[in-house]
């Protein structure tokens, strides 16, 4: 099957050079197009695109959605799968594209995404390794009541979804989402009857290091995704949290991580939970409900 990668681009001149040759050097699988698309920066991103011959697409910044912007390039694609990338991952494994959509190409699942790996010894390393465990698996509706919020997990950083299933399901619906476009798709999937799968095989490397400040915008921007899609609401929300605290607290006792136990955890995990309940609560113009 073809494939065609749609990668958003933002001041991105440190990833872009490394992150095309990772891509390129991918191996059994067939690339049909990388669809980059630059929102103009203050950066020399398309200083380095031009000089390395790579096509891409510019846009406005006030053009530019997580939603909108993905969904355009897949509704212009003629590719079998679409691949979904952020500019900040590394690709080390140049079997990484053929382990994310193997299994859709024969038929296993309609969707699936790459496990994510953290290179820094922050929160985020056990946020990842709870989030993006060891062994693959794949999720449908029949694991809701057993997975709950958790089966609709899924991460655009690195992920893959059959280009006709995109079309059929109407993609992200033309909404335009400040985050969780992700969610939002994996549930139309699940819900429709498809299958998603977890690639453990397909690794990236993804890490942030944010502060107080971004991951409270971070968890502002998702406590909204989730007041704008009340119907998410049911499915234990704050025990999927309180899960990843506990995990998050216990791991960094067990590695003796004690910057993050006594300096990082309290404030990062209150970012996150006034974050999410200031969001799910401010009262907005713009609504996006099903």
């Amino acid at each position: 099957m073809k494939i065609d990668i749609i990668c958003p681009l933002y001041n991105a001149e440190k990833y872009i050079e490394n992150l095309d040759k990772s891509i390129k050097k991918q191996k059994n699988v067939d690339i049909n197009q990388i669809r980059y698309v630059v929102t103009k920066g203050n950066d020399n991103t398309e200083e380095i695109l031009n000089r390395l011959n790579i096509k891409y697409k510019s846009i406005e910044p006030h053009e530019f959605s997580h939603s909108l912007t993905r969904e355009k390039e897949a509704f212009e694609s003629t590719a079998d799968i679409l691949v979904f990338i952020t500019q900040d991952i590394i690709i080390e494994d140049e079997m990484w594209l053929y382990y994310l959509t193997k299994d859709i190409e024969v038929g296993k699942c309609d969707a699936a995404y790459s496990r994510q790996l953290c290179n820094n010894n922050s929160i985020e390393k056990y946020v990842r390794e709870m989030n993006y465990p060891e062994e693959s698996m794949y999720k449908n509706k029949s694991d809701i009541d057993k997975m709950q919020l958790k089966t609709f997990f899924f991460s655009d950083a690195a992920s893959a979804i059959k280009r006709e299933t995109f079309v059929k399901l109407n993609g992200y619906d033309g909404k335009d989402m400040p985050i969780s476009e992700d969610m939002y798709i994996a549930y139309k999937l699940i819900m429709n009857g498809y299958t998603i799968k977890y690639c453990a095989d397909s690794k990236v490397i993804h890490s942030h290091i944010l502060s107080f400040k971004e991951q409270y915008k971070r968890y502002y921007d998702t406590g909204r995704f989730f007041k704008q899609n009340t119907y998410l609401n049911k499915y234990k929300v704050n025990d999927s949290g309180l899960q990843l605290a506990k995990y998050v607290f216990k791991r960094a006792i067990q590695d003796k991580n004690w910057n993050v136990v006594f300096i990082k955890f309290a404030p990062n995990m209150a970012a996150r939970f006034i974050g999410m309940k200031v969001g799910k609560n401010i009262e907005r113009k713009k609504c996006c409900n099903n």
